[in-house]
């Protein structure tokens, strides 16, 4: 998926102020809470498989920027000039936005695109592990170094076996101040309620009390498909053993598992 225009992650991601690309990714593995992230990388063609590696291959969580695209390269991951990100799509929304005098974080770096285009899997395997992946360009006309909730663990990103996997979209800034995937694993854990009730009690509760828009995917340690979201539409499928797959966009598509 990352190497669709579609999708503001890899080929399609927006473009920061300066007009550069500036990505985030990050994945975790529920069987022993291994996380890998990066953040701020310019060359990595597939940020996501950057961050697999920071899992597999480092002593570390999260790497960023220069560092972390040298660590890619040392890797042998395929790197690409930061022009490789670029679409005439996502131009197009930075002009409109970088020509405005005045520009609002909350709301004009979001309605260029009310649907959000981060990308995220949540999965679980026939032996209970959840995983759980993001990544992202960010926020349209960004500044340059800004990172949102994509690449933080318990933020964009979480997984834990006992509970559920979650992967985020939305405006990143609520996403880390009120810790959403974390959050909504720990309510299963802690309050034995399902993840439907725990991500509506965070997505449509305490984020839109808060003014945070946006919504997650989600699995519970027993499989079900939970995707709780507060805003118009928000681009998601699921598939199972059971079923074909499903894609859904706006509120009124609903799935019943």
């Amino acid at each position: 998926m990352e190497n669709s225009p579609l999708f503001n992650s890899g080929k399609g991601a927006v473009y920061n102020k300066v007009g550069k690309h500036e990505l985030d990714a990050s994945i975790m593995r529920g069987s022993d809470l291994q996380a890998g992230a990066v953040a701020g990388v310019k060359q990595v063609k597939n940020p996501i498989n950057a961050a697999f590696e920071v899992l597999k291959s480092s002593p570390h969580v999260m790497l960023s920027g220069d560092g972390a695209d040298e660590f890619a390269k040392q890797l042998n991951l395929d790197l690409v000039d930061n022009s490789y990100f670029d679409t005439d799509y996502r131009y197009q929304q930075w002009q409109a936005i970088n020509h405005k005098k005045d520009v609002s974080l909350s709301e004009d770096l979001l309605k260029t695109d009310t649907k959000f285009g981060t990308v995220g899997a949540v999965a679980i395997d026939q032996n209970g592990t959840i995983a759980a992946g993001t990544s992202t360009g960010g926020m349209t006309n960004k500044a340059f170094g800004r990172i949102g909730d994509s690449p933080i663990i318990g933020a964009g990103t979480y997984a834990d076996n006992r509970s559920c996997g979650i992967s985020a979209t939305g405006h990143g800034e609520f996403f880390i101040r009120y810790a959403v995937a974390h959050d909504i694993c720990a309510r299963v854990l802690y309050k034995n309620i399902s993840l439907n009730k725990a991500a509506d009690e965070v997505i449509n509760d305490e984020l839109i009390k808060a003014g945070g828009d946006g919504g997650i995917i989600g699995l519970d340690k027993n499989g079900n498909i939970v995707m709780t979201f507060n805003t118009a539409g928000m681009y998601r499928g699921y598939k199972t053993n059971d079923s074909p797959a499903q894609v859904l966009i706006y509120k009124k598509d609903s799935h019943h598992k």
